[in-house]
């Protein structure tokens, strides 16, 4: 079968394109950087931290296989926060090194860029299966109650509202995910499956900042995955949990000297409020005679 081109391709001079060689540098014993703050995340809970633009962060397994849900703001203004349906059209729905995370319009720019990945050689399994996806979403309490008809406020969905709320975030700026070392994937149905997550201790996934950024991570209550959350055979997951740490580092300054955080598309057209209507059949017409 003929390989299907991706929709969102990247041309020549085309900001999907990045400088591999600069990001490959800023990895842990390609460059000097200095670890300045750890913050841990329990089981079942959820955490939020602030991350200078230039500085590199880590999120990794300290104990066993967890499941983290992710979710990023600019520091300086929430509106502009990660974009995962944008951001699986323009990289793909399980990321990895040199994917980039993309913020929503208008600003539209990479709010970082993955170096490295522990999980990188785990590919794709014999059941679709792959890691760190943006497919699914958080789990929820709504959600939950809907198929249970019981409370639980340690979803995914609750730990981000509570990390984010000395931020001055509420519920209403908790947005999709990236599922941190989740294994995910379609099954023949076209439906969402999930399945045991292949981290280990000492895995990890590690973030390049292009933005001053606010991150918040939740230590998913469903662990490593490796029980059924809903349905007949449905049981509390809790001895499948485990913590997760999130390590910040700051680089150092000689090796972003050729860096500049990225800027928003520069539209300027306002989407034809202030401008006369078209006429698009005969823009139609014009362009069939030109051919």
């Amino acid at each position: 079968m003929a390989k299907v081109e991706a929709a969102y391709r990247a041309g020549k001079g085309s900001k999907l394109e990045i400088d591999k060689a600069f990001y490959d540098g800023l990895v842990e014993g390609k460059a000097n950087r200095t670890l300045i703050e750890t913050v841990k995340v329990p089981m079942r809970e959820g955490m939020a931290w602030e991350v200078p633009a230039g500085h590199v962060f880590r999120i990794r397994v300290p104990e066993g296989p967890q499941v983290g849900d992710f979710n990023m703001w600019n520091l300086h203004d929430p509106r502009e926060r990660m974009w995962a349906s944008r951001t699986r059209q323009i990289q793909r729905a399980h990321i990895s090194t040199h994917d980039r995370i993309w913020s929503t319009l208008p600003f539209l720019r990479p709010m970082v860029t993955i170096i490295d990945d522990t999980l990188a050689s785990y590919g794709e399994d014999e059941q679709g299966g792959r890691v760190h996806d943006l497919l699914g979403t958080r789990c929820d309490p709504y959600v939950n109650h809907l198929l249970t008809g019981e409370d639980f406020d340690h979803h995914c969905h609750s730990n981000l509202v509570r990390a984010v709320l000395p931020y001055g975030l509420t519920e209403f700026d908790v947005h999709d995910v990236l599922n941190v070392f989740q294994c995910t994937g379609l099954n023949e149905d076209d439906q969402y499956f999930m399945k045991a997550c292949p981290a280990r201790k000492g895995d990890y996934l590690e973030f390049f900042a292009e933005i001053d950024l606010l991150c918040a991570l939740s230590c998913c209550p469903g662990g490593d995955l490796s029980v059924d959350l809903w349905g007949p055979e449905a049981q509390d997951p809790l001895s499948t949990c485990h913590p997760l740490e999130v390590e910040i580092y700051k680089l150092e300054s000689e090796v972003l000297e050729s860096w500049k955080p990225p800027v928003s598309p520069n539209y300027q057209g306002q989407h034809g409020l202030k401008k006369p209507a078209i006429d698009w059949s005969a823009e139609k017409q014009k362009l069939q005679r030109k051919e």
